[in-house]
């Protein structure tokens, strides 16, 4: 359910704007302390979990320990709805042979009429397509498609653990921004190879 529509519908912020939003904030925070970051408008959930952190006067070791646990309950999370995807996807076509299997069985059984041979057949080899079907047309790339935005979430939450680490620590927004860009690079690389 939730993680289908995920998937295909919903929207994984571009790194680019993650880090020009965390420059933004690392200069708000500069000028104004971290209690000007109170009423900053920031759309991305994590990341406004991170903020409220050090709004909160959380130390460094607890909102690193925070974050890194969110992510990795996230990523838990999102490989448990991967591997039942997967296993659709295998189950699938052996579920559409023993569909086929029982309509044959039903045919063969029925072999005083045979007119009805032809009409029987087609029934039981139309669950071998179904169960194709299920796992090449819908589970498979299901699963694929999560695996790739499992990952692009990933990388994109540990760019914002970096940003909001480098906030709390009062580092200048051109080495978070720098940082956070050497960070870019190596994602671009990860996904293209996920992708592969």
């Amino acid at each position: 359910g939730k993680a289908a529509a995920k998937a295909f519908m919903f929207k994984i912020e571009a790194p680019e704007e993650l880090i020009e939003k965390a420059v933004q904030l690392g200069d708000s925070a500069r000028k104004g302390g971290f209690l000007a970051l109170e009423e900053a408008d920031i759309p991305n959930a994590f990341m406004q979990k991170g903020i409220n952190m050090l709004v909160d006067g959380h130390d460094a070791d607890v909102v690193r320990a925070t974050l890194q646990k969110d992510i990795s309950l996230t990523e838990k999370r999102h490989e448990n709805a991967i591997a039942v995807f997967k296993s659709l996807g295998d189950v699938a076509p052996a579920m559409g042979m023993i569909g086929t299997l029982i309509g044959l069985v039903a045919m063969l059984s029925n072999m005083d009429d045979p007119k009805a041979i032809g009409p029987a057949m087609a029934v039981a080899l139309l669950t071998t397509l179904y169960g194709a079907f299920i796992a090449n047309v819908i589970a498979i790339p299901i699963a694929d498609k999560l695996a790739i935005r499992n990952q692009q979430e990933k990388l994109n939450n540990m760019l914002i653990l970096d940003a909001v680490l480098g906030i709390q620590d009062g580092q200048n927004p051109k080495v978070i921004e720098g940082i956070l860009r050497n960070y870019l690079a190596q994602g671009k690389r990860e996904v293209a190879g996920e992708a592969a």
